[in-house]
């Protein structure tokens, strides 16, 4: 049995297809992740994983429980760390975390064990009786992450855990996660936008876009797809005639164009940087930049979408316009 199994999940809010038909697996003690931008559909598949949203259509499993026939026992063996924190700043971190113990119904007496034990986990017992106003946002991050560990779930959902968090914390960050996996064998499932964070963090990435997943493997099998190396130009507009000339050189595999900013995905770098340069500057086009490396993350999300993760073109737009679509539904 799987930690998680969806099945042809979908939500639509409306005229807004929020997610799409997606089926996917977790495996247990995994670390999974849903990687997309804002709007894609990450926390909307969430809501419905962890019993808050029904679906449209389809069916999922957590743990073996039915999403929508089994929310109860769906409750049971999950934890959940939205991406807006819930704490309670009026409180200390250990009154919060007796609060969610009570919510659980966990026993007083092994909650207080259970609170000293995961407050020391995450390094957090020195600030156990302090208000949570006065905690840093790692802190407050952790201490939500704590309240989801209180009555020991199988299943951890974590959306976008170090959102607007600095380098340092998100490393921090990261440790726990693996540590829940490593010391307490917990599954986790978790969404984010930073290429970083799913790279180094995640067995295995499902990249999501306009609710659609469109790929999903490990990091390093996502990365392979691309093959070779990529030449990544920053230049004047090209025309098409002059993207045609370079898909013609030996050695090009593909180019990708972005705006001003051109992909170039080749057999050997080294060897066809001088003939790219070369039909770029006959052709009038002005290069400002030039960086020859290996695929990323970032550029498996760019071939699968035709677009920049962090692409800002019309992003915000579309997902101002999908947000008042999606309230208006739910009201």
């Amino acid at each position: 049995m799987n930690a998680i199994e969806a099945h042809g999940l979908r939500k639509v809010f409306g005229e807004i297809v929020a997610v799409d038909n997606i089926s996917f697996a977790v495996e247990k003690g995994e670390i999974f992740g849903f990687l997309g931008p804002n709007g894609a559909g990450k926390t909307t598949t969430i809501n419905m994983l962890t019993t808050l949203l029904k679906p449209t259509a389809g069916s999922a499993r957590v743990w073996g429980y039915d999403i929508v026939d089994e929310p109860e026992r769906v409750r049971e063996v999950i934890g959940l760390a939205p991406q807006e924190l819930t704490v309670d700043d009026e409180l200390t971190g250990y009154e919060n975390m007796m609060l969610h113990a009570a919510l659980y119904h966990v026993p007083k007496e092994e909650a207080r064990v259970r609170v000293k034990e995961i407050l020391e986990f995450l390094e957090l017992e020195r600030f156990a009786n302090k208000k949570v106003e006065s905690y840093s946002g790692g802190m407050k991050k952790r201490l939500e992450i704590g309240c989801a560990l209180i009555h020991e779930p199988k299943v951890l959902f974590l959306d976008e855990p170090t959102l607007g968090l600095d380098v340092q914390t998100r490393a921090a960050i990261w440790n726990y996660i693996r540590s829940l996996v490593r010391e307490k064998g917990v599954t986790i499932f978790m969404t984010t936008h930073y290429m970083d964070e799913a790279d180094n963090l995640c067995n295995r990435v499902a990249i999501i876009d306009y609710g659609r997943v469109k790929a999903i493997d490990t990091p390093s099998r996502l990365k392979s797809t691309i093959g070779g190396d990529l030449i990544e130009l920053e230049v004047s507009e090209i025309n098409g005639l002059t993207s045609e000339k370079l898909r013609t050189l030996p050695g090009v595999i593909d180019v990708v164009l972005d705006g001003e900013r051109a992909l170039v995905k080749v057999v050997r770098g080294e060897e066809v940087l001088p003939s790219v340069i070369s039909i770029l500057i006959r052709d009038g086009v002005s290069v400002r930049r030039v960086e020859m490396k290996k695929p990323s993350l970032e550029e498996v999300f760019l071939s699968l979408t035709g677009r920049k993760l962090r692409d800002e073109n019309g992003a915000r737009e579309e997902i101002a316009r999908r947000s008042i679509a999606i309230r208006r539904a739910r009201s």
